[in-house]
């Protein structure tokens, strides 16, 4: 038997397109004090876009999660579940604030950029989605993505 027989051929795998857009967010929030910043700002950002849009109409939002959804699913089966869960629990938390949707809505909207902007201040890098708006996706991952971590699940 030839040692090239015996050789495995190794092909070396590219890192998936989640993991590549988490790695760059990434760079951009190292700094501890950022990173919790995101944590909070992140998900209330998502809740009042989810609440401004449903202020519109309700189908507007609807039409939002849903694109949204399209957007997680070619990244990964594990976010785009956590995602439809949180898209979810927005929906619903926004139909409960009734009629004042829209004012809640933009009072945590203006509240948690400032604090991501005070976060980037703090880290002296600018927002990922200056660079590239598909960003504005990929941060609720990379909150996601951590917690993950910690509780041990594979995205």
């Amino acid at each position: 038997m030839s040692t090239a027989s015996k050789t495995a051929t190794v092909i070396p795998t590219q890192p998936r397109r989640v993991d590549q857009l988490l790695a760059h967010y990434g760079e951009s929030h190292q700094n501890p004090r950022n990173e919790l910043i995101h944590f909070i700002a992140i998900p209330l950002i998502m809740l009042s876009l989810v609440g401004m849009l449903f202020a519109l109409h309700p189908y507007v939002a609807y039409a939002f999660v849903a694109a949204s959804m399209v957007y997680y699913a070619r990244l990964s089966l594990v976010f785009l579940l956590a995602m439809a869960l949180l898209s979810l629990l927005a929906l619903a938390l926004v139909r409960a604030m009734g009629p004042q949707v829209l004012p809640i809505s933009l009072a945590i909207f203006v509240g948690a950029w400032v604090m991501q902007f005070i976060g980037h201040k703090i880290e002296g890098k600018k927002p990922s989605f200056f660079e590239d708006l598909q960003y504005l996706w990929v941060g609720p991952l990379f909150v996601l993505a951590r917690l993950f971590g910690k509780l041990g699940i594979r995205w």
